[in-house]
């Protein structure tokens, strides 16, 4: 599935946030295979010697993955992957894709090779491709409450670490939008920056903004407020975002209101799925979730031998 992960959160609308764009599949890509490969050695390890003792070497076999749930699939691509690493031979048979959704039973790909390897295999794979699709399945619940308004769903930092660019493009298979990748690609200045930061404007937050651009004219800049006084504030240095934290939602709605025609806004902070439409009725452009990936349980799919 060939994919493209958002720097910065960019979408329709009036700041220009730069784009990766991956042309080839998730699966190809140097970063994933080195964690497929990765993961293999931490559960291999020296042998699978279950199988190396009861399997013969010579014997073939046909599983299939499926699901046991509904859900929003994501990342069989890279489960596959894992299969035809552990031995080329494995055949790989898409019976769906990415992105889309599928019914408790429904069978989701089959793969046919050399049996110890789909044994060997089976559990990174499925490791990876519950997990991935377990944050999916959070994020189009997520898409779907907001989808009478224009919001986008976003998600945040908050990942397994060395995993993020797995987690959020299985976000994006869920319709959700990334929000920036890294510490590096977008500037948010948040509380704990603002606490340890003084200048000439006296500590003022658009004092902070204007310090920042300066440093970094060419990255988009965002900065949390918890008030309509640090609102006003921060507007005076013209940020391209403001986020709206931990707000009731008849304070974001005056907060929204204020920065129409100045700055986009994003709420965050106490977002559930019963709350979420509410928030996205404030008016606020995008809601950030980190539930996303810190909380989304692994879907319940299961590997079964046909063959």
């Amino acid at each position: 599935m060939p994919y493209s992960l958002c720097l910065g959160f960019d979408f329709e609308g009036p700041v220009n946030h730069p784009i990766v764009p991956i042309d080839s599949p998730i699966d190809e890509t140097p970063q994933v295979q080195d964690l497929i490969r990765r993961a293999l050695e931490e559960d291999i390890g020296t042998g699978d010697v279950t199988t190396l003792a009861l399997v013969p070497k010579d014997r073939q076999g046909r599983a299939s993955l499926v699901t046991r749930q509904a859900c929003c699939i994501s990342g069989l691509a890279i489960a596959a992957r894992v299969f035809k690493t552990v031995d080329p031979l494995c055949q790989i048979d898409h019976h769906r894709q990415d992105g889309e959704s599928a019914d408790s039973g429904d069978t989701l790909m089959t793969v046919s090779g050399p049996a110890r390897a789909l044994l060997t295999a089976e559990r990174t794979a499925l490791n990876i491709v519950q997990r991935l699709t377990g944050i999916a399945t959070l994020t189009q619940a997520f898409v779907q409450a907001v989808r009478p308004h224009s919001t986008a769903i976003l998600d945040t930092r908050k990942t397994t670490p060395t995993l993020r660019l797995l987690e959020k493009y299985a976000v994006v298979c869920g319709g959700g939008t990334n929000h920036r990748m890294g510490l590096y690609d977008m500037i948010l200045i948040k509380d704990n920056h603002r606490f340890l930061w003084s200048g000439d404007s006296g500590g003022s937050l658009a004092g902070a903004l204007q310090k920042a651009r300066s440093v970094y004219p060419f990255i988009p800049l965002e900065i949390e407020v918890e008030s309509l006084a640090e609102l006003r504030d921060a507007l005076q240095g013209n940020p391209d975002w403001v986020l709206l934290d931990n707000m009731t939602t008849a304070l974001m709605r005056e907060c929204v209101s204020l920065c129409k025609g100045r700055c986009r806004t994003e709420a965050s902070g106490g977002i559930t799925l019963s709350r979420v439409a509410d928030v996205a009725a404030t008016g606020v452009d995008a809601i950030s979730i980190g539930a996303l990936t810190h909380s989304a349980p692994a879907a319940d799919l299961s590997l079964e031998m046909t063959l």
